[in-house]
């Protein structure tokens, strides 16, 4: 089965980067193609996710969150969806930065905080900016209807996962910490406003607690066939509602994508049932 469209993921690591992509490359789930976006550049990562997704689509794409690296970056995407099909459109785009910065104010250097911000803050608006021309270009006008009302067409749909810091700074030493992430939170505000009439709906997740995707373990047979075994470490955590699994997180986000313009949700707060707020 083809993919039904393009999604990429910048902070594609091993654990709640994988469980998402998972999801959405999964022929049965997002039936996307899967561009992962790390400092790594994991291949071995995006074939393994190729084979326990059930045969998604998945490639590794190594940059950092320099204008430089993913100005190239999205080229390189570029050029991989079109040996794809020419007709692939960019759907989603998830800024899932693991980005932390914890230190005494009374030891913070301007320096330091500057490149903390340049690093997380930043890197969120330029790849903002360098989804919303691909998700803007990519679509000619609907037609008018009999009224001549124009309808509104969804282009694309941009996911920042935060944390518990955007929202307020409840421990110490965090304060740049909080004020890089409080800062994409105003960003995703800002974009919403911004492009929601246009077609783009933007999407801010806090994420309330632990994220997992170690509470399996998958393997193939010889015939290609994935099974899966016993739980992984976090398994009974996630079993006791005090852990998230990064599928689950994965579906959430594919739902938010599917969300039709008569709806869109804009912030979600995203705990395990056990997580004190």
């Amino acid at each position: 089965m083809p993919p039904s469209g393009l999604a990429i993921l910048i902070g594609a690591g091993p654990t709640t980067g994988a469980g998402i992509a998972r999801m959405l490359a999964s022929p049965s789930h997002g039936n996307l193609a899967v561009a992962l976006l790390s400092r790594t550049g994991d291949a071995q990562l995006a074939d393994k996710l190729a084979k326990t997704s059930g045969g998604g689509i998945l490639k590794a794409f190594q940059t950092d969150t320099s204008e430089k690296q993913l100005s190239k970056a999205f080229e390189d995407i570029k050029s991989w969806s079109k040996s794809i099909g020419d007709d692939l459109k960019l759907k989603l785009s998830i800024y899932n930065i693991k980005h932390s910065h914890k230190v005494s104010i009374l030891e913070e250097t301007a320096q330091q905080y500057t490149q903390s911000m340049e690093t997380y803050a930043t890197g969120a608006v330029l790849f903002s900016q360098l989804s919303l021309k691909w998700m803007l270009d990519q679509y000619p006008e609907h037609a008018a209807l009999p009224s001549g009302a124009v309808p509104m067409q969804k282009k694309g749909t941009i996911i920042f996962t935060g944390t518990l810091g955007s929202v307020r700074c409840s421990t110490a030493q965090f304060a740049a910490y909080g004020g890089g992430r409080a800062a994409v939170r105003m960003l995703a505000q800002g974009l919403a406003r911004e492009y929601s009439a246009q077609g783009i709906h933007v999407v801010h997740a806090i994420a309330n607690g632990g994220i997992t995707d170690n509470y399996h373990k998958y393997h193939a047979d010889e015939s290609g066939k994935i099974e899966t075994e016993g739980g992984g470490e976090d398994a009974e955590a996630v079993l006791q509602g005090k852990k998230m699994r990064a599928e689950s997180v994965g579906k959430l986000y594919l739902h938010a994508m599917e969300q039709e313009c008569d709806l869109w949700i804009h912030e979600l707060d995203m705990r395990p049932a056990a997580e004190k707020f």
